[in-house]
């Protein structure tokens, strides 16, 4: 199985929260781990939050640091093309996506191809719910 993850279900592997098993399972299940080369610098910003919220001490957030660069070489990173910028963009008109989401939409797209065996992991309702909507198997909290 292909498994494409946004930058929602990317943090989880690093920050212990709802939804963690859900992703750590879903990794160790598949074939290939997908994601966009944007969900590297959102998954960063999203630990440094992390960090200045207290919710990771600084041991553990350069632990999650550490092990993301550690993870990055594994996974397959899709590159934001002009191409793939525009399919997006109808994707976001389409499913009234928001920010990078439809980024990640179309960068799964373009990397499952016709894969019968792919799956979108993200958390958020319109995503998820976009995602399905492209024929995309949905994992995640956001039904």
């Amino acid at each position: 199985m292909i498994l494409y993850l946004d930058t929602s279900a990317l943090v989880k592997l690093y920050v212990e929260e709802e939804g963690s098993a859900t992703v750590q399972v879903a990794v160790s299940g598949s074939e290939e781990t997908v994601t966009s080369f944007v969900a590297y610098a959102e998954a960063r910003a999203a630990l440094a939050r992390a960090r200045r919220q207290r919710v990771l001490t600084p041991q553990a957030y350069q632990r999650a640091v550490d092990a993301l660069e550690v993870d990055w070489s594994t996974f397959s990173v899709v590159s934001v093309s002009e191409s793939l910028a525009r399919r997006a963009g109808g994707l976001a008109e389409k499913h009234s996506l928001r920010g990078f989401d439809p980024i990640h939409l179309a960068s799964a797209l373009a990397a499952v191809g016709g894969a019968h065996s792919a799956a979108f992991a993200c958390f958020d309702a319109q995503l998820s719910k976009a995602a399905r909507r492209e024929g995309l198997r949905a994992v995640g909290g956001g039904r």
